[in-house]
């Protein structure tokens, strides 16, 4: 299974955010720790934003920071909205119709393996996923935001 850009940028989002603890962080903060376009993070912040996840503020001094506990933050459950399909295969012939549609076995497979998929990501939040929160906050250089004057 292989996830969209979308979904992995709003992963990293989300842990950026998390590991700054509450405090403000910017769309600049994120593409730079994560060499990622600001216009690809705009909409993902909007996204999670419109979803509950972040609070954004406006404004010099502005920021994001997260809306709720990372430990309330289900890793399956964001996966599951920031994904439009999850599909590992289409099952479409030329016609638009699969012939052996009714009595395809690999459809069934290859839906059972995306719910194990997404039932291991529901057995995780997002506070599992900053647990090195210190080394982690000195990767994405918030530490040395901190220590600026």
């Amino acid at each position: 299974m292989r996830l969209t850009l979308h979904t992995d940028y709003t992963l990293r989002v989300l842990i950026h955010v998390a590991v700054a603890d509450g405090k403000l962080v910017t769309i600049g903060d994120i593409a730079e720790s994560f060499d990622i376009s600001k216009q690809h993070l705009m909409k993902v912040v909007s996204d999670l934003s419109q979803k509950g996840y972040l609070d954004t503020v406006r404004g010099r001094g502005g920021g994001i920071r997260l809306l709720r506990p990372p430990r309330d933050i289900n890793i399956g459950q964001v996966v599951r909205e920031t994904e439009d399909r999850l599909d590992v295969i289409g099952c479409l012939g030329r016609s638009g119709y699969c012939r052996i549609e009714r009595v395809c076995v690999l459809r069934g497979v290859l839906r059972d393996a995306i719910q194990a998929f997404l039932a291991v990501l529901d057995g995780y939040t997002l506070a599992d996923l900053i647990k090195p929160k210190r080394a982690l906050a000195s990767l994405l250089l918030l530490d040395h935001a901190a220590r600026a004057p």
